[in-house]
């Protein structure tokens, strides 16, 4: 797609409910990351700089993030890649780090809250701790990401916040509690933040993956149905959040039916689904 073409798709697509109509062109072709040392994060990184983005990736793990600074500077030595270490639970230096990066690129185009944690475990068998770090990173932490991009691309005049929930936000699968409970409060703060934010310049998108190769749920084997590589799946998110899509599962089919049936099954019949 060309750049004459892309202005025209975008103003169609507008025109339906599940694209924001004041989306405007990204300030620029520069995005932040975080959670980008594996998965669907890792993936991302390199999608963004296959598709012109200069990138500006976080993780806790700097080591790692620093040979992928390696990889991607070599497979796309046009683009500019910088690496900073960051725990999203510590949410002021969310804020100096979306800072730091802005004052680098000279504004943001895409900030992508990605970086996400996992303990599935029955309530009540003395996990409470482990399930508590599941929401403080994928709830606490990415409305922290959040919010400084929010407050970033206010004084800016537009941009992209992107914030990864999972189909599973849909339903309360048993012995996911904290995942599902965490990624359902995630889902209801990205609704609500496009509300406040709805035609103001600033694009609101929640993606609600199925199930993507990743090491947070590898351990389950074969009980991940239509399970597709983290190449693909990244190609197919940044598809959807180039569109300007505010709720894209990915990939849409089967995931959007699926999210559709899991938020109306009974209790007894979630019962059955296994994670």
């Amino acid at each position: 797609m060309n750049g004459t073409e892309l202005p025209t798709t975008r103003r169609l697509l507008g025109k339906l409910p599940f694209v924001d109509p004041g989306r405007p062109p990204l300030p620029a072709r520069t995005a932040f990351l975080t959670g980008a040392s594996s998965g669907i994060g890792k993936a991302l990184a390199a999608e963004l700089c296959a598709r012109g983005y200069d990138v500006y990736l976080t993780a806790r793990r700097i080591e790692v993030l620093e040979e992928l600074r390696a990889q991607l500077t070599a497979a796309f030595p046009q683009r500019s890649v910088t690496v900073a270490a960051l725990d999203v639970t510590e949410h002021e230096a969310v804020a100096r780090t979306i800072d730091d990066a802005s004052r680098q690129f000279g504004g943001l185009g895409m900030v992508i809250a990605n970086a996400g944690a996992d303990d599935w475990g029955n309530v009540g068998e003395g996990r409470f701790e482990a399930h508590r770090a599941v929401v403080d990173v994928n709830l606490l932490g990415a409305m922290a990401t959040i919010d400084a991009a929010v407050a970033h691309f206010r004084s800016q005049g537009g941009g992209q916040v992107v914030g990864f929930t999972s189909v599973v936000a849909a339903a309360g699968l048993p012995g996911g509690a904290p995942y599902c409970a965490s990624k359902a409060g995630l889902t209801r703060y990205l609704q609500s933040l496009r509300g406040e934010l709805w035609n103001s310049g600033i694009t609101v998108t929640t993606v609600a993956p199925g199930y993507i190769d990743t090491p947070i749920n590898e351990s389950l084997g074969d009980k991940r149905p239509f399970l597709i590589d983290t190449r693909t799946g990244a190609r197919k998110i940044m598809d959807r959040v180039e569109s300007g899509a505010v709720h894209a599962t990915v990939p849409r089919v089967p995931w959007t039916v699926v999210e559709y049936l899991l938020a109306r099954l009974p209790t007894r019949l979630l019962r059955k689904v296994h994670a």
